[in-house]
């Protein structure tokens, strides 16, 4: 990366997190746009980066065009050994014009949005106290940026698919490999995506679990949230610090 850097990112107002570990990049600070992060709610751990990431197989990507922004829904793998911060693979549709359309050597936004949940003030015990107070919304979310690839080699295709399919497989009875289709039929498909390869170059990760109220209204949320018949709201549940 070109530009001073500040040893200590957390000195710096506008830092950037530079993928677990991770220096703030002063010279292009300002040309970048990153997640609103508050200290309060700033995840740094690469461990729990890591298994963030891993716990949202389903992820979001964000690419810029001529004509303005690309999203897909796709699954991506995270290869945390792989380059200096890790690296995100997938596939797409080849009918999908985002890969063509995408501005070379940009960066790309992957967003994987993790458990969530609405937050009632009547959980709140201060509601009783003061009336002071107002829903929100306690979430996990992790935005990766870096240069996207798209690539069309049958070989790394293969790989990629076979990858994906084998980590979502592994557990499941009667377990299902690409190697189970006909080649020809393989072949087919493979001819129909093209892959994708983001190598991470920084990351924004947040754990928004209500950190600025109190102990007491932090124990009201935890309640209420482990009684629902939802299961996003009962994993937040288990989250909240007390």
């Amino acid at each position: 990366m070109n530009g001073r850097r500040l040893k200590n990112f957390r000195s710096h107002p506008e830092y950037t997190l530079e993928a677990p570990g991770y220096c703030y990049d002063e010279t292009n600070s300002r040309s970048r746009i990153n997640m609103y992060n508050p200290e309060v709610f700033r995840e740094e751990n690469k461990d729990a980066i890591t298994a963030m990431i891993r716990s949202c197989p389903l992820a979001t990507l964000v690419t810029n065009s001529p004509n303005g922004l690309l999203a897909t829904p796709l699954p991506m793998l995270f290869v945390d050994d792989e380059g200096e911060h890790g690296v995100l693979h997938g596939h797409i549709a080849k009918a999908n014009p985002q890969w063509k359309d995408s501005l070379a050597n940009s960066e790309a936004l992957v967003i994987f949005q993790g458990a969530n949940a609405y937050i009632t003030p009547a959980w709140y015990a201060s509601k009783a106290e003061t009336g002071r107070v107002v829903p929100t919304w306690d979430y996990l979310a992790v935005h990766a940026y870096g240069p996207v690839e798209f690539y069309q080699d049958s070989k790394r295709l293969l790989d990629i698919v076979t990858r994906l399919t084998n980590l979502h497989e592994t557990g499941r009875p009667n377990r299902w490999s690409v190697s189970d289709a006909p080649s020809d039929y393989i072949e087919g498909q493979l001819r129909a995506i093209v892959g994708v390869r983001i190598p991470i170059q920084r990351i924004d990760a947040k754990r928004k679990l209500n950190q600025r109220q109190s102990a007491e209204d932090r124990a009201g949320v935890k309640a209420g949230l482990a009684e629902s018949p939802l299961e996003g709201d009962r994993q937040i549940a288990k989250l909240i610090p007390l």
